[in-house]
């Protein structure tokens, strides 16, 4: 594994993280958490934000504005069975989705998810590190070149550990508000 492919892998890692974590449903209302939401539109799923714009209401209602207003019950329907924990209602121009208030119980199992979520980034980023080292290992060079290169690694591993640590915190203020 080169350098280059190294580097980009970590900052996929990055990217899951932080789509992993958009998941994570706080008290907030966002328009990402319907994102994973597939409507039955004209024989095939879309992605909601296919069907209709979504905005938000305010701090716990998303207002979703479907384009064709006979795709009403088929969001609701999508959002229901998404199992998101939001109760939907519906009236002329479309649907309101809201979100209930957050308990402490559920709050201490978000954050556990949110530190588990962690963990699976930072083993990915280790396991990858393993697999550059041993790539470097096995080639023909002086035990510096590949001492200097090891270091380099472990440099960038660091780094992608701390952005990923502070991803973490970010998310953990959001579920602790």
């Amino acid at each position: 594994m080169e350098k280059q492919e190294f580097t980009k892998r970590l900052e996929g890692i990055k990217t899951w993280l932080k789509q992993e974590y958009s998941g994570i449903r706080t008290g907030q209302a966002a328009p990402a958490l319907l994102d994973n939401v597939k409507v039955e539109s004209y024989g095939s799923m879309l992605p909601l934000n296919q069907v209709g714009s979504i905005g938000v209401e305010d701090a716990r209602t998303l207002r979703i504005a479907p384009w064709d207003a006979g795709q009403i019950s088929a969001i609701e329907t999508a959002i229901s069975e998404a199992d998101l924990g939001v109760s939907v209602a519906t009236d002329s121009a479309g649907l309101r989705v809201i979100f209930p208030e957050l308990t402490s119980e559920r709050r201490d199992q978000l954050l556990k998810l949110a530190k588990s979520k962690l963990e699976e980034a930072r083993v990915s980023v280790r396991g990858a590190r393993d697999e550059v080292i041993k790539s470097i290992e096995g080639e023909e060079l002086s035990e510096d070149e590949k001492f200097s290169m090891k270091e380099d690694i472990q440099k960038e591993v660091e780094v992608m550990n701390k952005a990923l640590e502070e991803i973490f915190h970010a998310k953990e203020k959001e579920i602790s508000q």
